[in-house]
């Protein structure tokens, strides 16, 4: 199943309060993101996602498959994304490196995993799984952690790197995520992003944290801090316009105020463009 790419340019997470924007054209909106469990389950929700993806590129984005969870796959749940998928062919489909349950237990967070063989030969095979029912590459995000985990012995852009290379899938680099273990755990988000392969970033996802005792909350309720803005033009430096979302899922501003973070992202984007197209107009004019 092939589906058309995300375009290199900045989108938004789209979230209740300005969805009738997004039918409406809104023309600052280049393309969306949707939380694939907020869509399950047809009915009017099925059409709602129907009509916004003929408006626009969509990317699918899961929050509660838990690629890291030793408990099997859960069969409905890949059966409704499955369907979603077909039904609207979105451009990007993603989902996160964390579990949510253990013995039939779920919790409704992303927790982070240990970053050793044994679990990336456990991911790879689920992410195998996953890919062959959907029929199309799945997105893998790195997530965000208040604590590392005794057992971690491969580095998180090794890990992503090595998961991609096993099973193909692609890397949703979270630029936030690695600004918020760099503070909490002291892992180098540089490093990180130069493990990967430039080819294997198929998304871009900045958004806002807040400080809670002294560790940084990945909350998705803030502007895009300074900090995180300058990790976000070292990635475009390595790895390109790569599409970039905003996320911002909590105290959920005015939609102005949401594209102006977009717009901002934007402008690094063409700037990126810029500075790659540059050196080839040079050479051609040299020849």
């Amino acid at each position: 199943m092939n589906h058309a790419s995300l375009p290199p340019s900045a989108g938004i997470g789209l979230r209740a309060p300005h969805v009738r924007a997004a039918l409406d054209g809104h023309p600052d909106i280049r393309w969306i993101e949707l939380h694939s469990e907020n869509v399950f389950g047809g009915g009017p929700a099925s059409l709602l996602v129907q009509q916004l993806a003929e408006r626009y590129p969509l990317s699918l984005h899961g929050v509660g498959m838990g690629l890291g969870a030793l408990d099997p796959l859960d069969a409905r749940h890949l059966a409704e994304l499955t369907r979603l998928v077909r039904a609207v062919k979105p451009a990007a489909v993603s989902e996160h490196l964390s579990f949510n349950r253990a013995q039939g237990k779920v919790v409704n967070d992303l927790l982070p995993l240990p970053y050793t063989p044994e679990t990336l030969a456990h991911v790879a095979q689920r992410v195998d799984q996953v890919q062959h029912t959907l029929g199309c590459q799945l997105l893998v995000e790195n997530v965000s952690a208040c604590l590392a985990s005794p057992d971690d012995c491969l580095g998180e852009g090794e890990f992503l790197a090595e998961l991609a290379a096993r099973t193909g899938c692609g890397v949703l680099l979270d630029v936030n995520n690695l600004y918020v273990n760099q503070r909490n755990l002291g892992r180098d988000a540089l490093a990180a992003m130069q493990a990967l392969p430039v080819e294997v970033v198929g998304e871009i996802h900045l958004a806002g944290f807040i400080w809670r005792d002294g560790m940084v909350i990945d909350s998705h309720s803030r502007p895009v801090c300074e900090d995180v803005w300058a990790l976000y033009q070292a990635a475009l430096t390595r790895f390109g316009p790569c599409p970039t979302l905003i996320e911002w899922d909590l105290d959920i501003p005015p939609l102005p105020v949401l594209l102006g973070e977009a717009a901002r992202a934007q402008a690094a984007l063409d700037a990126c463009r810029a500075a790659v197209q540059r050196p080839a107009q040079v050479e051609a004019e040299a020849v």
